[in-house]
């Protein structure tokens, strides 16, 4: 086995990865290693390159490059408006839908207090002392649909409340094209829960 040492450090490292475990890591890294090594090259320096250039932006907390992001640095965007996310990966969801046009907070987690995970482990002094700047007049809480999510909703909105904020929360619902008798049965009733006037 010692001389695999080199090869089985590449798989356990690629089994870091979600959602790969341990024959997809084994297939990645030999197919790098005998069909790609150029690509293997460079994939390994766009990842030490990430992590020695990336940080997280000093106003809303996503990754960047840079002190400030572009997001954070467009004066198009609408300052009143603040959306919080769980991770970047949210924030580009989000954007992508070229649906909303104004400023996001990251928070890199949501709360779990199984897993120990609690309000100094997220960015949420970071948020609320972003939401003190006197421009943000409402919140947009864009977490997950998860028990966690939605835990992390619930104590940020009481939060925020409190400082006279209009708070609001991602509708949920039955997706766009869908068929209700294809649609869960939780999803049906949450749209039904949270039902509009047309």
């Amino acid at each position: 086995m010692r001389d695999n040492s080199a090869l089985e450090a590449l798989v356990q490292s690629l089994r870091r990865l979600p959602g790969v475990g341990q024959r997809s890591a084994s297939r990645m890294a030999y197919h790098l290693l005998q069909h790609d090594p150029e690509g293997a090259q460079l994939l390994a320096r766009s990842l030490l390159n990430a992590v020695q250039a990336v940080k997280h932006c000093q106003r809303c907390h996503t990754l960047t490059e840079f002190e400030i992001c572009a997001t954070c640095q467009d004066s198009q965007r609408d300052a009143t408006r603040l959306c919080v996310v769980e991770t970047p990966s949210d924030q580009s969801a989000l954007e992508r839908t070229l649906a909303y046009r104004g400023l996001y907070f990251v928070l890199m987690g949501k709360l779990s207090p199984i897993e120990g995970v609690g309000p100094n482990d997220i960015g949420m002094q970071k948020l609320i002392q972003r939401v003190d700047d006197g421009l943000v007049q409402e919140i947009i809480l864009a977490t997950n649909f998860t028990a966690e999510g939605e835990a992390t909703a619930h104590v940020l909105s009481e939060v925020f409340r409190r400082k006279g904020l209009a708070v609001t929360r991602l509708a949920r619902g039955v997706p766009v094209g869908s068929e209700l008798e294809y649609v869960d049965l939780g999803t049906i009733a949450h749209a039904l829960m949270d039902r509009r006037s047309t």
